[in-house]
């Protein structure tokens, strides 16, 4: 039997990947990337049983992180965030009113806890390690499981494309090099984007 389960809920109006990764036998759970629907996300983990216990963000952008605050009161858990990205917590409400034209009401995750590269999050059986990958961001982190071959990527890489670096902290070079490290480190991998389907990366 598998060590770990994932279920991939699509959310917001930018229909990012919300993931729920969790360990059978305890049906202890990580939530990576909740950026909105904090309902809809929470009657799931209740539907599922499961028992989340840590919110793991990917990287700061407002449409990975906007349901994090209103999950970290109704679970009473911690928000794990790469400290390279916490400017962009900050800037998460006048981010989201940008780009989505609306109103925002929900508030800004507080960070509990610093994710760092060669870190492992152990819940039970489930194991995800953290690999820092700068570009999209300069907080970007990745999570992954080598006895279960499962990668999630943030948005550094997607199925046939990679994460944007127009943007005024965004570095081409340092994506460029987190590219690299993932094909040296995840071939043969399945990949969890950030947003879109899933694939099996392929060198």
């Amino acid at each position: 039997m598998t060590s770990i389960k994932v279920e991939t809920l699509p959310v917001g109006e930018l229909a990012t990947n919300c993931y729920l990764v969790w360990a059978p036998e305890t049906k202890e759970a990580v939530i990576i990337d909740p950026g909105d629907e904090a309902n809809f996300i929470s009657e799931k983990i209740l539907q599922l049983d499961l028992k989340p216990k840590v919110i793991l963000a990917t990287h700061g952008h407002f449409d990975h992180i906007l349901a994090a605050r209103e999950l970290q009161l109704a679970f009473r858990i911690p928000f794990g965030l790469h400290q390279a990205d916490e400017p962009l917590i900050r800037l998460m409400t006048t981010s989201a009113r940008w780009w989505l034209k609306r109103e925002i009401v929900e508030q800004p995750p507080r960070v509990d806890l610093w994710l760092e590269a060669k870190q492992t999050i152990k819940l039970g059986r489930l194991k995800l390690k953290i690999i820092h990958l700068p570009g999209h961001t300069p907080g970007g982190v990745g999570f992954y499981s080598e006895s279960e071959r499962l990668f999630f990527s943030g948005d550094t890489i997607f199925y046939n494309a990679v994460g944007r670096t127009d943007l005024p902290y965004s570095s081409r070079v340092e994506l460029e090099q987190s590219l690299r490290k993932i094909k040296q480190h995840f071939d043969q991998f399945m990949v969890y984007p950030g947003h879109g389907p899933q694939f099996k990366l392929v060198n």
